[in-house]
């Protein structure tokens, strides 16, 4: 299967999906799509569209901006377990990092997650794991890594008195692609803590850390942001600004960063 072709099958899966959910249904509370919102494993079809810009990188003090569309699709399986689809899909544009260079755009490698979550917490926590998959479905070489990888991830957090803490982290190993670009051996690990007040304003800070096993790298930005749920009529729409700061990062990498993200809820 080519890159566009893998591309075209995973958008259009998420289409059809999407289709069939109907923003008529019942409507939750507020106060419940907020807690459901900083719960990475919640039983809840929602459309994160986040762009992001990162500043300062390379030579040339270079500029990428990319939107990330990271539509989440719950499946029941019975009364005890959930199965959460979660994909990425960026579009990018990255700017030389170098004064001689080109610009580059397009869409990037596709991260699918699979995450199979008890419907009840466990003990108090919420927990989910299953694999994860990185399609090479880049439209431009240096967009994407040209390889096919998998492996596992996983989630754990806990949610008391407004406050939200625990850790998503995966892990992925290529294992096919061009024989001409380094192989993948990146763990990514995601600590995050917010606080949702009554009036649905959430205030939180994570990191996004990744570990390059290959090239002994990190990479860790560190996120603060604010986030409001409000309603166009029955429709719930969360809006989320924040910035972040490249505590480790590789040479030539990014200094710091904005974020903005709007998240479409499609409640049950």
């Amino acid at each position: 299967m080519n890159k566009n072709s893998t591309m075209i099958a995973a958008l259009v899966g998420v289409v059809v999906l999407m289709a069939s959910v109907s923003v008529q249904a019942e409507e939750e509370s507020s106060e419940d799509l907020a807690k459901k919102l900083q719960n990475p494993v919640a039983s809840l079809i929602s459309v994160p569209v986040q762009s992001n810009w990162d500043f300062g990188i390379g030579r040339a003090d270079a500029m990428r901006f990319t939107v990330n569309v990271q539509p989440v699709i719950p499946f029941s399986l019975g009364q005890s377990w959930n199965l959460i689809m979660r994909t990425i899909v960026p579009f990018i544009h990255a700017e030389s990092p170098t004064p001689e260079g080109d610009s580059a755009g397009g869409i990037g490698d596709i991260t699918q997650s699979f995450f199979f979550s008890p419907t009840a917490p466990v003990g108090g926590w919420i927990l989910g794991a299953g694999p994860v998959f990185l399609y090479p479905t880049a439209s431009d070489d240096v967009l994407g890594s040209e390889k096919w990888g998998a492996g596992p991830t996983a989630v754990l957090l806990r949610q008391e008195s407004g406050f939200t803490y625990g850790i998503l982290a995966n892990h992925i190993w290529s294992f096919a692609g061009s024989d001409d670009r380094q192989d993948i051996s990146n763990t990514f690990m995601q600590p995050f803590l917010t606080f949702t007040t009554k009036t649905f304003t959430t205030f939180g800070v994570n990191t996004e850390s990744t570990y390059d096993w290959k090239n002994e790298q990190w990479t860790v930005p560190v996120n603060l942001f604010v986030s409001q749920l409000v309603k166009f009529g029955k429709l719930p729409v969360q809006f989320t600004l924040g910035g972040r700061y490249y505590a480790e990062r590789p040479m030539g990498g990014p200094d710091w960063g904005l974020r903005f993200v709007v998240t479409f809820l499609f409640p049950k």
